[in-house]
């Protein structure tokens, strides 16, 4: 169905932070020459956390760190960052996009259409989802990430992952799971044209060198990622269809948890296409 055209909302970014500055500048710039800075939000986790290099005109806020277990963390975290986005809401701004600091919603390049008014023209939708996907590194092809260099051109594949299609872009005020993973009370819906694209698998030596600088309730979460990794490199299909992909996650439903996506269980690895790279992540 062809799009109304409409002027381009509102739009702001939230996210919180903590200890993981190489992701967070990177979000800004990203998000930033998307929306703008002065429409990004951010809280970092501790007082002592330093301000990032790349902030600009983002909006920053320190809260004082609590140390929790995981589970329990991620729970605090999304009820400070579901109550910002109504806050944001009732200030005047029409969608908020809301996802952690190593996720970056992309819209289909071959479109050829901005991010912000591609948004504008969803109607009658409490949020919507990209698909997910999980970049992972190849360690049979791909070498140790290069900082200085954009990611997308260092990594080609990924993990076409039920646990990062998030409806992370809000058109009203709601209650996000944790993890941004479902929206409380809600279905979800997954956009033909979106990609959420998770980076923190993207490089084996990053993951080895946070799990040494965490406390042991995250060392299992972060090995997780180490997961994806191991998907990838040991796949012999890597060119699996995001079309029916995302189909699947339309039509199935884990039984635990209806709003939020299934897909039979597949470890399906694929190619991120060639004109993803010149997305500058």
């Amino acid at each position: 169905m062809k799009q109304i055209e409409t002027d381009i909302k509102k739009i702001a970014v939230i996210t919180m932070s903590r200890n993981d500055e190489f992701f967070l500048n990177r979000w800004i710039k990203y998000y930033g020459q998307q929306f703008g800075e002065q429409n990004l939000y951010i809280y970092l986790d501790g007082t002592e956390q330093k301000i990032p290099s790349c902030a600009g005109k983002a909006n920053i806020k320190h809260i004082p760190h609590k140390e929790e277990p995981v589970q329990q963390g991620d729970k605090t975290r999304i009820l400070l960052l579901s109550n910002l986005a109504k806050n944001l809401f009732d200030r005047g701004y029409e969608i908020v996009i809301g996802c952690d600091c190593d996720e970056f919603l992309i819209i289909d390049p071959a479109l050829n259409i901005s991010l912000p008014k591609y948004l504008s023209n969803i109607r009658k939708k409490t949020s919507v989802s990209g698909l997910g996907l999980d970049v992972g590194q190849d360690l049979n092809s791909e070498s140790t990430l290069n900082p200085n260099e954009p990611l997308l051109e260092q990594r080609s594949y990924a993990l076409l992952s039920t646990r990062y299609t998030k409806p992370v872009v809000l058109f009203k005020p709601s209650i996000w799971g944790s993890g941004f993973h479902s929206v409380k009370g809600r279905n979800f819906h997954i956009d033909k044209n979106l990609y959420l694209l998770h980076f923190g698998s993207v490089d084996y030596e990053m993951i080895k060198n946070k799990v040494k600088d965490r406390n042991s309730s995250w060392e299992k979460h972060l090995k997780k990622r180490t997961r994806t990794i191991e998907i990838i490199t040991q796949s012999k299909v890597k060119n699996h269809s995001k079309k029916i992909a995302r189909l699947l996650q339309t039509l199935l439903r884990p039984i635990y948890d209806i709003n939020k996506p299934a897909m039979l269980g597949l470890k399906w690895v694929t190619k991120i296409p060639d004109n993803f790279k010149k997305i500058n992540i």
